[in-house]
This record gives C-alpha cells, sequence and structure tokens, in this order.
C-alpha cells in the first residue's frame, strides 16, 4: 500500500473527534477498501477508550465487541475495515513502540497529533509485514 485518500470533511471530523478526547487519546476505525494499492476510506467511527483511566492520556483500547460489531457494519455496507485511527495528544503523529507491538500489518493507520487540544497534523502508517516497524504513507486529502 502506498497512499490513503479521505476526504477534507473526513479529516475534520477525525480532527474534530481527537480534539474532543483531549487530553486523552481518542480513536476509532476507518471504512473503505483498497484500490490500486491506496486505501480510500469511506467513513471513520469513533469507539471509545476503554484503556484504564488514568492511562488513557498516552493509550488507547477498545473492546473486542467494538471491532466485531464494525466488521459485521462494514460488510453489510460493502465496505470493509481498512484501519485505525487514534491521537497522540501532545505528542508528534509517529506511532510508538506500544503501536507497533498492537498493529496488524494489512490496516491503515492514521494518527493525529493534538497539541495544547488543537489537530494539528495527520499522519499514515502501515506496518511493515515482518512487524520491525511502520513506514509513512502518503496522505491524499480531496
Amino acid at each position: 500500500m502506498r497512499s490513503v485518500r479521505l476526504a477534507s470533511a473526513m479529516q475534520r471530523n477525525i480532527f474534530d473527534q481527537m480534539e474532543c478526547s483531549y487530553p486523552n487519546e481518542g480513536g476509532g476505525f476507518l471504512l473503505g477498501h483498497i484500490n490500486s494499492g491506496a486505501a480510500v476510506i469511506e467513513d471513520n467511527i469513533q469507539v471509545e477508550n476503554v484503556f484504564a483511566l488514568e492511562e488513557q492520556h498516552h493509550r488507547y483500547a477498545m473492546r473486542p465487541q467494538d471491532w466485531m460489531r464494525l466488521e459485521d457494519e462494514a460488510e453489510a455496507r460493502g465496505l470493509s475495515l481498512v484501519g485505525y485511527y487514534h491521537s497522540h495528544p501532545d505528542s508528534p503523529a509517529i506511532p510508538s513502540e506500544y503501536d507497533r507491538e498492537h498493529a496488524l500489518p494489512n490496516f491503515v493507520y492514521v494518527i493525529t497529533s493534538v497539541t495544547m487540544g488543537r489537530a494539528v497534523e495527520m499522519r499514515v502508517w502501515n506496518l511493515r509485514a515482518d512487524r520491525g516497524a511502520f513506514d509513512q504513507l502518503t496522505l491524499e486529502v480531496t
């Protein structure tokens, strides 16, 4: 995969969600499809952060039931779960070691840096098949 495409309105929606989650991490799933080496994002669905409350400022987790529910919803809409998005409060939009340890190689990862409550940067990543590192992808906002 080389790039990720999403509408500017969706980018704004993700920014708004991540700003509302601040100072904690927020996140959710990206629904869409893979087309000619690009992940085309059709929808994003925020999912509650269920990590221990005292750790939510730098960790994000969801219930397995959320994953299953959104897989079913995506399929019913003719889409797939193509990725995951989350914020890094007061940190760069670069995957952490924790992100690498919990990521899946075929997923797109959209990370938004939120500094002092404002979304300042969005970058996209894909975990290598050997799980050793992430590669940055091109973000195409239309």
